[in-house]
């Protein structure tokens, strides 16, 4: 009778402790897991990140739910993170717009970038093609060049926003090719696409995803691709480096991040995930369909990469005089 008591007694004990403490469950257990991406639902960032989610929830468990929460070049989805919970449980999905060059023109963010976020590593590469409109006698980079330097500032370019990554990097080819191109601000990719079919300016570097049609179709000229390496899916058109300027590269990687303080164990589980989840060939051909490839560095790897492409966009900034809108 008394063992008997002593036994109740214990079980009586037990169902008093948390649940947490009497068995704690793999992360990310039965708690829903927000990937928050700060641009509007149906863009490329959100369209991997909604494929990367769906991957994660099948390969670590659980449910992982893309929350948009757009604005200032990302910067509000992104101090809405920095400010959450170092649990695990909401992430930032962002492209390199975001998280490197958008804290050079929003001073007044609410956070930091290198003491607000753990890295969980990059996940994918996508480029941006040199548009040049079909109704301007120019067919290649070096015409383009040279004609710009015959008239310096009469040429124009189309932009979706000032501070953007593609203004940002058609900055950076500007100044590389020592030419004066005017900038003219559209409200949206759509309308600056249009300017250029429409030879209202001269140029533009576009999304591959919306690149790679019009080219197909003969609407724009594709003059060159801003990755180090011709893209797979038009490997005809050279690469800027090899058309006019040495070592140039300006593209779009996407990565994720957790709140600073995370635990490292979870960081390293759900880095296992994406790299994973990268590696998945039904994946890959979604990934491939929009004209984004995996790329995935690990934590440790990323960190420095990180430093180095912050140094990096803010000298262009600087030097070009970009202000945010």
């Amino acid at each position: 009778m008394h063992n008997l008591t002593r036994r109740s007694l214990g079980a009586a004990t037990l169902a008093l402790l948390p649940a947490a403490t009497r068995a704690q469950a793999p992360y990310p257990g039965t708690r829903p897991v927000s990937i928050v991406v700060s641009f509007a639902p149906g863009g490329s960032t959100d369209t991997v990140a909604r494929l990367v989610a769906q991957q994660l929830g099948r390969i670590l468990g659980g449910s992982f739910v893309v929350e948009n929460r757009p604005g200032a070049s990302g910067t509000i989805g992104s101090a809405h993170v920095a400010r959450s919970r170092p649990d695990g449980y909401t992430l930032l999905f962002a492209g390199s717009g975001t998280y490197s060059m958008s804290g050079h023109l929003y001073p007044q963010r609410g956070y930091d970038e290198e003491a607000n976020f753990t890295p969980l590593g990059s996940v994918s590469t996508s480029s941006l093609f040199l548009c040049l409109s079909p109704k301007h006698g120019m067919r290649d980079t070096a015409a383009l060049i040279a004609r710009a330097k015959a008239a310096p500032g009469r040429l124009s370019y189309a932009s979706s926003g000032a501070g953007g990554s593609a203004h940002i990097i058609t900055e950076l080819f500007l100044e590389g090719a020592g030419i004066q191109v005017e900038n003219v601000t559209y409200r949206g990719g759509a309308p600056a696409v249009q300017a250029v079919i429409t030879g209202e300016v001269e140029m533009a570097f576009v999304e591959a995803v919306t690149a790679l049609p019009l080219i197909r179709n003969g609407d724009v000229i594709g003059a060159a691709v801003t990755s180090a390496e011709r893209s797979p899916l038009a490997p005809e058109i050279p690469t800027i480096a090899e058309a006019a300027l040495p070592g140039f590269e300006g593209t779009t990687l996407l990565a994720m991040f957790a709140p600073a303080g995370t635990p490292e164990e979870i960081v390293q589980r759900l880095h296992q995930g994406i790299a994973e989840a990268m590696r998945q060939p039904d994946l890959i051909a979604q990934l491939r369909a929009g004209a984004v490839f995996p790329k995935v560095m690990t934590p440790e790897e990323f960190r420095p990469f990180l430093a180095s492409e912050r140094r990096r966009w803010l000298a262009v900034i600087r030097s070009r005089g970009i202000k945010a809108e």
